[in-house]
């Protein structure tokens, strides 16, 4: 086990802004705590308090009018075990360095977010997802969390409940570490295509968003087609075949490595031209080394059942006036279905229904708050009646009651209570959206 160079704890340290500096934090103080004892004693002393991650999250979620804690100063551990096809990690590694770790010793995740960057424990608090008809958000991965609750105790969470309640947006305690699921490393092959018609995605979408293991569709919501298809295989084979899925598509296969905002520097981009590289040098669209997207940006998402997405590309091509001014790019990917209590793809819907995968339609927003607050109405009025949920991480309207989307979030308010009874770990986000 090695020691985290993070000094801590750091009482009284300005607690900053998000990584795209585009939300301040409200807490009162910032602490980095380098022992499960020391953290146990700054939850024990605190009437709020609640967990920062790696900061990428653009909305409130992580935030707290009392203690914000940040766990990267602990001692962290990555340990596989390899009988049972799981990796332990500490809660403050990022995918980045989970990554190189797994794929040394032979092994990988089954999927990754679009930048590795980001938190393990975080991404998975937010349902944070990739993108495959076939793979599930990074917390289906989860087969077990050891928590620090309000009462200052140290308890894990086994399989079942772990898998249930991974998406618990900091309401059940401190994580200190998640034990997620692995699989023998693999490679993927990466290409870019131009000139696919909406039509295509809207006709059958399951036939295009699922055509390989994980595929991205680019758009400013303007024109007759998206701007590009990024398709990430796990063989030539699938290349192959997905590229005929294309090509009928009126796809053709870019030469040059792209970034999937048009304009920006391509080096920021992994590897593209159907070269195979390692799952995790090709599963995330951008390089651990650079700057992820573009840096000053606000994002927001909404996840929605796979079968309403004729309906919600209609929808929004028809807002092109609204969102298209403000956009960096959108993306839309897809997403297996999961059975966590408050993941956006949970498979139990609102309206009593359930779905098998969802697609993600995803706003990279230029970085003017006041300009996306008074286009976010107009998504959701578009959306929202389609079966969307918003992202927890990323921006969406205030007074959305969010809870409200989750037949099953109940569940999860009633573990939080019996871990976090004095509410020690409820935030203004929780409150205003219903969750607690």
């Amino acid at each position: 086990m090695a020691e985290n160079p993070t000094p801590g704890p750091v009482p009284g340290t300005e607690p900053g802004e998000n990584w795209s500096r585009s939300l301040a934090y409200t807490a009162r103080e910032l602490v980095a705590p380098r022992t499960v004892e020391e953290l146990r004693q700054v939850v024990l002393a605190a009437d709020r308090v609640h967990v920062v991650g790696s900061r990428h999250s653009f909305s409130p979620v992580a935030d707290t009018d009392g203690v914000l804690v940040d766990v990267t100063a602990l001692p962290t551990s990555i340990i596989v075990d390899a009988e049972a096809r799981t990796v332990t990690v500490s809660a403050g590694v990022r995918h980045a360095a989970l990554a190189e770790a797994l794929h040394a010793q032979g092994w990988a995740l089954r999927n990754l977010a679009s930048l590795p960057h980001i938190s393990v424990a975080g991404a998975v608090a937010t349902g944070t997802h990739g993108s495959g008809t076939r793979t599930g958000s990074l917390a289906t991965q989860v087969a077990g969390l050891r928590v620090l609750t309000g009462e200052g105790e140290v308890v894990e969470l086994g399989r079942e409940e772990a898998a249930a309640a991974a998406v618990h947006l900091g309401a059940l305690g401190v994580v200190l570490d998640v034990t997620l699921d692995v699989v023998p490393t693999f490679e993927v092959r990466q290409q870019v295509f131009d000139g696919v018609r909406w039509d295509a995605v809207g006709d059958d979408p399951s036939g295009l968003l699922g055509s390989a293991y994980s595929v991205s569709v680019f758009t400013d919501w303007a024109g007759d087609g998206p701007q590009q298809v990024f398709v990430k295989a796990a063989s030539a084979e699938e290349l192959a075949a997905a590229g005929e899925v294309l090509a009928a598509a009126g796809g053709t296969p870019v030469t040059e490595r792209r970034h999937p905002i048009l304009g920006l520097p391509a080096e920021a981009a992994n590897e593209q031209g159907g070269v195979p590289g390692p799952w995790h040098a090709r599963l995330p669209h951008f390089r651990a080394d650079h700057t992820p997207s573009a840096g000053e940006e606000i994002q927001s998402e909404y996840l929605l059942p796979g079968d309403r997405v004729a309906e919600a590309v209609k929808a929004m091509r028809g807002l092109s006036d609204v969102v298209t001014p403000l956009l960096q790019v959108a993306e839309l990917r897809s997403v297996a279905a999961d059975e966590a209590w408050a993941s956006p793809t949970s498979r139990a819907l609102a309206d009593g229904g359930s779905a098998d995968w969802f697609v993600g339609f995803h706003f990279t927003w230029v970085k003017d708050a006041a300009a996306v607050g008074r286009a976010l109405p107009a998504v959701e009025e578009a959306l929202l009646p389609l079966g969307a949920r918003p992202h927890w991480g990323k921006v969406f309207t205030p007074d959305l009651p969010a809870a409200d989307l989750y037949p099953r979030i109940g569940h999860l308010r009633e573990l939080a209570e019996r871990l976090d009874p004095r509410r020690r770990f409820v935030n203004a986000f929780l409150e205003r959206h219903g969750v607690r």
